[in-house]
């Protein structure tokens, strides 16, 4: 069943079939789903246009999930973020929330966990 107002997510990742099919997943789901395959669009994009939630990938070819995730608590300090990814350390992901990430998943995830995630994690935004 579709919210009223869909919740708007920032997909930020370089793994082209990873993302077409979170798209259509989400997308049924009610996510109103925008990607971006690296940092300097995601951030592009982030100065154009308001987010709910974002999901960044750690590791990416331009610049580095956490890069990007300081980047953005600096334009956006309440943007709650998710990290994901396939290359799990216990390091990177204290890194992340130490730097305001919301929580850390592992690629791949269960799309209920993360679709969990983003509800939380926009239901936390909206409210603010």
């Amino acid at each position: 069943m579709k919210q009223s107002t869909p919740v708007r997510a920032l997909l930020v990742d370089d793994e082209v079939g990873f993302v077409e099919v979170l798209r259509k997943r989400l997308g049924m789901r009610g996510i109103a789903l925008t990607t971006a395959p690296g940092g300097t669009r995601a951030i592009q994009l982030l100065r154009e246009s308001d987010f709910d939630v974002a999901i960044l990938d750690v590791k990416m070819e331009d610049m580095d999930g956490i890069e990007v995730l300081r980047i953005f608590k600096k334009m956006v300090p309440d943007l709650p973020v998710i990290l994901l990814t396939g290359h799990a350390s216990e390091e990177t992901a204290t890194e992340g929330l130490r730097h305001g990430a919301l929580d850390y998943l592992l690629k791949p995830c269960d799309l209920d966990t993360l679709l969990g995630k983003i509800l939380e994690a926009a239901r936390g935004h909206l409210e603010e």
